[in-house]
């Protein structure tokens, strides 16, 4: 059975920022039946002790993209050049390096393991 929200509204790019361990922020551009295009910007955050997630979106239309871009830049450099001038904004990129470093190298560990242990007589049975 198709949804027909699949078909209305294709999506044509996205990009994914992790924000931390518990935040992914979404942004994609998805376009609509009549050759449209618009953004949706998500916040999924993941709550304590749960699988579950909590997401917010705001949908963001070609007729405002400048006006939005303009405004969000003008709020960012506010607080980044007269409210916390000298906090280190490079400091979560760092972070984000580290943690995607370590993952990668947890997931490589893991995926050698997974290869070792699979290894066997051939009766493992995989899901």
């Amino acid at each position: 059975m198709s949804n027909s929200n699949d078909s209305r509204f294709e999506n044509v790019y996205s990009k994914k920022v992790k924000a931390g361990s518990r935040r992914t922020y979404f942004f994609d551009v998805r376009k609509t039946r009549g050759e449209d295009y618009y953004i949706t910007l998500t916040e999924s955050t993941k709550k304590h002790n749960s699988d579950n997630y909590e997401r917010h979106k705001i949908f963001l239309y070609k007729e405002d993209f400048n006006r939005f871009l303009t405004s969000l830049q003008e709020v960012v450099d506010h607080v980044k050049a007269d409210l916390m001038p000298n906090y280190d904004y490079e400091e979560f990129d760092r972070k984000q390096a580290e943690w995607e470093a370590s993952n990668q190298n947890n997931q490589e560990g893991h995926e050698r393991q997974e290869r070792q242990e699979g290894s066997g007589d051939g009766d493992d049975i995989a899901w």
